[in-house]
């Protein structure tokens, strides 16, 4: 029961993190529906580009923006409840990677959404927004393409995560580096099936833009899965000579 109530706590001040993120965020949604749709060129304003076709819509879209953008902002406060939950349970070498992932993590997922923001979007939505320009005029809904950004910087913050989880799981001994190099033929697939669901388009060079960085991010995971064996043998070795 007293497990029970700590994590009730924890999920409370989780709960309460995002709403006041949410808040803050719904009072520059404007300014946020502005920064998402910049990479496309679209033009926000009465006499942009952009329309609706529903009555809520806007304010749909809007709220889901607030939302998003306010776990953005609790995240620091998530993760670091999430870790304190299971810290009591971790030996003393545990809980220090786990502090020490948080920050990177953090780091990983903002550099992850901006390679997206300002790498990957831009080819990727200018190609889609003229295509076929001679026979169509494009009416962009905001929700299409608030949803579009939003699925392509979250994903990209996710897969920007990878070489940290390889190598936190090294570092506990969960799996092992030259399991990782085994699995590195199956990665080549899945990176390109990732690049698919991914990026807006099926064309093989943006969908090559998304796999070409998740290959890159496989290997350097390998190498800091060697790294965190070498430190978790010296380690061990250590306690054992004591």
């Amino acid at each position: 029961m007293e497990h029970l109530g700590e994590l009730r706590r924890r999920v409370l001040i989780c709960a309460l993190a995002i709403i006041v993120g949410t808040g803050v965020s719904f009072a520059f949604f404007e300014e946020i529906i502005g920064f998402l749709v910049r990479p496309s060129g679209l033009e926000t304003g009465p006499g942009g580009q952009l329309v609706i076709t529903e009555v809520t819509e806007f304010l749909t879209t809007a709220f889901k923006v607030s939302v998003l953008s306010g776990f953005v902002l609790a995240l620091p406060i998530v993760i670091y409840q999430v870790i304190m939950f299971v810290a009591p349970g971790l030996t003393p070498r545990e809980r220090r990677v786990l502090f020490g992932f948080l920050p990177l993590a953090l780091l990983a997922f903002v550099a992850g959404m901006a390679f997206a923001y300002f790498v990957l979007t831009p080819p990727a939505l200018h190609f889609l927004l003229n295509f076929g320009q001679e026979v169509v005029t494009p009416l962009i809904r905001v929700s299409n393409i608030v949803n579009l950004m939003v699925r392509l910087l979250f994903w990209m913050g996710v897969s920007f995560e990878t070489p940290l989880i390889m190598f936190l799981l090294a570092q506990l001994g969960i799996v092992s580096s030259r399991r990782l190099s085994r699995f590195r033929k199956v990665w080549v697939v899945l990176a390109f099936i990732l690049g698919a669901f991914i990026t807006p388009t099926f064309d093989p060079i943006n969908q090559t833009l998304v796999a070409v960085p998740l290959l890159a991010l496989y290997e350097f995971g390998v190498v800091l899965a060697r790294l965190a064996e070498r430190g978790r043998r010296k380690a061990e070795t250590a306690i054992v000579q004591q």
